[in-house]
């Protein structure tokens, strides 16, 4: 089974970071309220960057430091996702 690593932008301009093995229903779950208690008030959540990984244990270590980089450096992750 696959795990994604996600990184969504929050309403608010915030970005939150998870891991998911459904990447479009645990989306719409942070958007109906239900996905994370910080984006329970930040939504909607626009889905910005996510990486596939074999192992739990590998999407956890990189959901680890995905969530300890500055913000300027996730942007320009995402950045580089988008653009070809």
């Amino acid at each position: 089974m696959k795990f994604y690593v996600y990184i969504v932008k929050c309403a608010d301009g915030t970005f939150y970071t998870g891991i998911t093995r459904n990447l479009e229903e645990r989306v719409a779950r942070h958007n109906r309220g239900h996905g994370a208690r910080y984006t329970k008030g930040r939504i909607p959540v626009t889905l910005s960057y996510y990486e596939e990984y074999e192992s739990i244990q590998s999407a956890m270590r990189r959901e680890a430091h995905l969530r300890r980089i500055p913000r300027k450096k996730k942007e320009a992750i995402i950045h580089r996702f988008r653009t070809p």
